[in-house]
């Protein structure tokens, strides 16, 4: 089969791999009918991530069972089916507690000696605690189809930060970052019932997405600049929540300097960098709670299934380019010099 490998620092390709099998009575293998782009992948891409030469990537994916290993009972061949970004075997004290990216047993697509999502299919070990399936009829619904695919992980990573900020009716919520999970962040901040949502971002064609999903307000400026612009739109006090999207040392300062009083701060954006832009002193004194983490996606899946097949929400819009396997090294350049916002892969 083909897949996307990483040989190097901007070296993405897309090879002939060994067939994707069954190799443990848990697994299940899934042809890929929609994958993506992730903006994490990108720090692999730019070697700020180690990688070994040749080794698989990509980490968001959803297709069709082809085959099931004898202990899996709860799939068969033919069922459509989407993969949150880790695999979890959904039985030990960790995912009992929904935390199941702590799963005992779990891992990251594209790690050594595994498939990526970015091919045209996958080993998923343990599929019964792994995969979740979609309605059949899906399949043939290109644009439900791509907003299925956020749920693999952008919908719920921005539903995670939305949480950990404490989000809830009423309440006034700063998103930090305007990539696909921040966007997913004001979309989950107003499916939990903001009444106001202030989007952080420079680049219109992403603050129009903000505003589609919600967003009442936009703040273009960065820095101390955007710190006072949030505290003017807000009295000066700052959002009860808010969300952080993408893991710099600034963002985080900014995090916590939009932050009112007794409020929190969600914290979803991958670190990457020396410092964490975090005065303890300064969150003590101000009473300012911080939680995030890796999404524990699998747990959110179902509830936003519903709303997503409903069409009560719709993640669709944050793929704005769509390529073929063979062009996937062309969308990550895309991704790298933001001419893309989330590049949609179609194998």
């Amino acid at each position: 089969m083909r897949a996307t490998v990483i040989h190097a620092p901007h070296d993405i390709r897309v090879e002939e791999v060994p067939d994707a099998a069954i190799q443990r009575p848990e697994d299940a293998v899934v042809r890929v009918l929609r994958a993506c782009i992730c903006g994490s992948d990108l720090w692999a891409y730019r070697g700020e991530a180690a990688r070994q030469p040749g080794q698989r990537i990509g980490h968001e994916f959803l297709g069709v069972v082809e085959e099931t290993g004898s202990a899996v009972s709860g799939l068969k061949a033919g069922d459509l089916v989407v993969a949150p970004f880790m695999w979890s075997d959904g039985t030990c004290d960790y995912c009992s507690e929904g935390l199941y990216t702590s799963c005992v047993h779990g891992g990251f697509w594209g790690s050594v000696g595994f498939d990526g999502g970015q091919g045209e299919a996958v080993r998923v070990p343990h599929a019964d605690g792994t995969l979740v399936k979609l309605p059949a009829a899906a399949a043939s619904d290109d644009h439900l189809l791509t907003g299925l695919l956020a749920l693999s992980d952008v919908m719920g990573t921005g539903h995670h930060a939305a949480l950990g900020a404490g989000v809830r009716a009423g309440s006034t919520v700063a998103v930090v970052g305007d990539g696909a999970v921040g966007l997913c962040g004001v979309l989950a901040a107003k499916r939990l019932g903001a009444e106001r949502i202030i989007a952080l971002g420079r680049h219109s064609a992403r603050t129009d997405i903000a505003k589609l999903f919600g967003a009442t307000d936009v703040v273009a400026e960065r820095g101390e600049a955007a710190e006072a612009a949030v505290r003017e739109l807000t009295r000066g006090q700052g959002a009860h929540a808010v969300i952080e999207a993408v893991g710099t040392e600034q963002s985080m300062r900014t995090a916590v300097n939009i932050t009112r009083d007794g409020g929190a701060i969600g914290y979803v954006g991958v670190p990457h960098g020396s410092g964490t832009g975090l005065d303890l002193g300064v969150m003590f004194d101000r009473n300012i709670t911080l939680r995030g983490g890796v999404a524990p996606v699998r747990a959110y899946i179902p509830e936003l299934l519903e709303d997503v097949l409903s069409g009560a929400i719709d993640p669709a819009p944050v793929f704005d380019r769509a390529v073929s396997l063979d062009e996937v090294p062309a969308g990550y350049r895309a991704m790298d010099d933001r001419s893309a916002l989330k590049v949609l892969i179609k194998p």
